[in-house]
């Protein structure tokens, strides 16, 4: 019985289950990203793409262009653990804008999505991606 309380009440983040826990919440965290708001953009799954907001009124090209990389290309790379803190910085852009500046007036459940993102990614951030990643290994080589 000390020994099953001991185990639930460790917190050390030593061990194996730690960068197993991390390398699952990457990848579907990640994928999760990819279906929900980047398929969209290219009209997956719809009737017609969704337009990307410009609430920083960036030139359009170039707005609509990281939307969709943020999207869609930079979580492929935190799946695979590859320049992970590198590319968690262009969607926390877009999660961060979409929280500070395109949904804060509006209703708690409506800028809770992006809230819950840049949390989860800035969390990726300040951890990294753990022992399953290409980062793991090629800080090795």
């Amino acid at each position: 019985m000390k020994k099953l309380i001991q185990t639930i009440t460790n917190t050390s983040l030593e061990g194996k289950l730690i960068h197993i826990a991390l390398l699952v919440f990457r990848i579907l965290l990640s994928v999760e990203l990819i279906t929900a708001h980047g398929l969209k953009k290219l009209g997956v799954g719809v009737a017609e793409a969704e337009k990307v907001p410009n609430p920083l009124h960036l030139p359009e090209a170039f707005n609509s262009l990281f939307a969709d990389a943020a999207n869609l290309v930079f979580p492929v790379f935190v799946i695979f653990g590859f320049f992970t803190r590198i590319a968690v910085l262009p969607i926390l852009a877009v999660t961060l804008t979409g929280y500070f500046i395109l949904h804060w007036n509006d209703a708690l459940l409506i800028k809770d999505t992006p809230f819950m993102y840049s949390l989860c990614y800035l969390f990726l951030l300040f951890v990294g991606p753990g022992k399953y990643s290409v980062d793991n290994y090629l800080r090795k080589v």
